[in-house]
């Protein structure tokens, strides 16, 4: 499909990682179609030579733009992201992440669709992994409806690839952060703290802070979604064999993410720590061997990104402020 103008839809393509992707395909001149329900998405962030479709994914109305468009490729990247949400209402957590998704695959299948790419996720699969980094072939062991509806769509995938013809690729992405995140999100840590230093408020810190996470900036998560859009037939059995773990392979501790934030902010308005939330993941850190053997590599350090980070959401800020 490289080099093609092709017919690009980006499902959540209103939301943080959606509309960065849904950018970089305008950029290589494909024509991309965005759905997205804006339940979290923000329709200021549908870049404006998308074509927008406000609909839920799971809505059996979508595949009539199926059939309308008869798109080459599909970027499924709308969710429900909330872990905490999830374990309250599973049911609402399927509908969007297992039934949604279903239906954007019958879609694809009836329209003959190059290739789904589809978001899973790298830290809730594999649970409290033994081996870190970790790579795509440790033992899954999903504790929240969450992490198990991700990887049920992992196999659901590999169903509709080895019994009905679908070509997919699975990203499993680490702890992405950069412009445009949610600062209200469970998984908006840097967001969150970028907004309390900017306030000069304390930030706020679950358990003792020694907690690591894999912290891979939006424009790597980007590019990682550009090269497997364009990668030959993945082969080999099993879903392992058709994911790609998203991440920098360095771990790194909340209490450093901020240290690192209050020195790009300039001042250190101090910490709360609170009592550990139940079932948070002590340590997640990913091995992206696989995807940088196929030339992808993270160009943006931490430090590099915490700043563009930050000093996005302050200009924002300010922009907000200034037009009230």
């Amino acid at each position: 499909m490289s080099g093609q103008r092709r017919r690009i839809l980006v499902t959540g393509g209103a939301g943080f990682i959606g509309s960065h992707v849904a950018d970089a395909y305008l950029g290589r001149g494909d024509e991309v179609w965005v759905v997205d329900d804006l339940s979290t998405g923000r329709r200021a962030q549908v870049p404006t030579d998308a074509h927008f479709v406000e609909i839920d994914v799971a809505d059996p109305e979508l595949r009539n733009l199926f059939r309308e468009v008869r798109f080459d490729l599909v970027n499924h990247h709308a969710a429900q992201i909330d872990v905490r949400a999830s374990v309250r209402d599973p049911a609402a957590d399927a509908h969007t992440n297992i039934l949604g998704l279903l239906n954007v695959a019958e879609g694809c299948l009836e329209v003959g669709a190059g290739r789904v790419i589809f978001v899973s996720s790298g830290g809730v699969v594999y649970g409290e992994p033994e081996t870190i980094p970790t790579p795509e072939d440790a033992q899954k062991q999903p504790l929240s409806p969450y992490g198990v509806g991700k990887l049920s769509g992992e196999f659901y995938l590999n169903y509709y690839k080895r019994i009905r013809g679908l070509d997919y690729v699975a990203l499993r992405y680490g702890n992405v952060y950069g412009p445009r995140q949610d600062p209200h999100g469970e998984a908006g840590v840097v967001a969150i703290f970028s907004n309390r230093l900017l306030d000069r408020e304390p930030l706020t810190v679950f358990g003792d802070g020694d907690q690591t996470r894999d912290y891979v900036f939006v424009r790597d998560v980007v590019s990682a979604n550009l090269m497997v859009s364009d990668l030959p037939d993945a082969r080999g059995s099993g879903i392992d064999a058709l994911a790609f773990n998203v991440g920098t392979g360095v771990g790194t501790a909340v209490n450093r993410l901020a240290d690192l934030l209050e020195s790009v902010a300039g001042h250190h308005p101090g910490r709360e720590y609170r009592g550990e939330r139940p079932g948070e993941l002590r340590h997640s850190t990913l091995d992206s061997g696989r995807l940088r053997a196929h030339g992808w590599a993270p160009l943006f350090s931490l430090e590099a990104g915490l700043r563009a980070t930050y000093r996005h959401i302050e200009a924002e800020r300010s922009n907000s402020e200034s037009s009230e």
